[in-house]
């Protein structure tokens, strides 16, 4: 799990020019540019980062780009003290983090947060009420919500995470979240904690959901991307790039690039609903 934890992507070109990746359109914007531009933060965009990232650095060998995550709060932080270039949120800055670093603000994609169980697990729909009741505590077994008879071990993220700031203010509704809860770094890491232990329960992005663990319904609505867009799902958020002013030079260039509907198959493919 420690590789979410500080999962640093140095990505060399030289790996990718046999890759196929030659789009025309933005990416011509990035010829004869050279630097190097370096992100941070929020675990979720990660995927999103290193795709257009490589891309980028397919078409242009003069281009370095570094990835890093550590979660919204290392983005905010980050990007604020002017250690990275972009810093990565999976929320909406605050008026105090604005006003404090000066930042800028680009969304590109919509995601759903969901409880995720493990695959073996029997429950397949919670209500919102009962996900309030398993992360504060009150219940404790899996039976109390028509589960098998075991132990129900609760996974969270730390309060840097961009990711629990949006489950426990839109599903927990700032509840208590007990603290027998084991706390991972990342929704990647969620995903292997999960998939590895028959009483978990967790939370992550909707674009991290695979086979390895279970969304079950919540008040019998599907956590998917389509109903967070729409609002039938509630608990979704925006994914945010920011930056300390307006960006510049190969930041813009980049920040554009991603923005642009050039990138919609790469924030599709990640499993969230593109902006453009």
């Amino acid at each position: 799990m420690k590789a979410w934890t500080h999962f640093v992507i140095s990505l060399i070109v030289g790996v990718f020019l046999t890759s196929g990746f030659a789009h025309a359109g933005l990416l011509d914007n990035f010829a004869g540019q050279s630097g190097k531009i370096d992100i941070a933060g929020g675990t979720a965009h990660i995927p999103v980062m290193t795709e257009a990232a490589k891309r980028i650095m397919t078409a242009n060998p003069g281009i370095r780009i570094n990835i890093e995550g550590g979660g919204t709060g290392v983005g905010v932080q980050k990007a604020g003290e002017g250690l990275v270039d972009i810093g990565n949120t999976g929320r909406a800055l605050s008026e105090d983090e604005i006003a404090k670093y000066g930042l800028v603000s680009f969304a590109f994609a919509v995601d759903g947060v969901t409880v995720v169980v493990n695959p073996a697990n029997a429950v397949a729909d919670l209500s919102a009420a009962q996900v309030q009741d398993i992360f504060s505590g009150k219940i404790t077994n899996w039976k109390e919500v028509g589960g098998a008879d075991a132990l129900i071990n609760l996974y969270s993220r730390d309060e840097a995470s961009g990711t629990r700031e949006v489950f426990w203010g839109k599903m927990l509704k700032k509840g208590a979240i007990a603290d027998s809860a084991n706390i991972v770094a990342s929704n990647g890491a969620m995903k292997v904690a999960v998939s590895q232990d028959a009483g978990a329960i967790g939370y992550m992005s909707i674009g991290f959901v695979d086979a390895s663990v279970k969304a079950p319904t919540l008040d019998g609505i599907e956590p998917s991307q389509d109903n967070a867009k729409s609002g039938t799902y509630k608990v979704a958020r925006k994914l945010y790039m920011n930056t300390k002013g307006q960006p510049q030079g190969l930041v813009k260039l980049f920040i554009d690039y991603v923005t642009s509907p050039e990138c919609t198959d790469i924030i599709a493919k990640a499993g969230y609903i593109p902006l453009q």
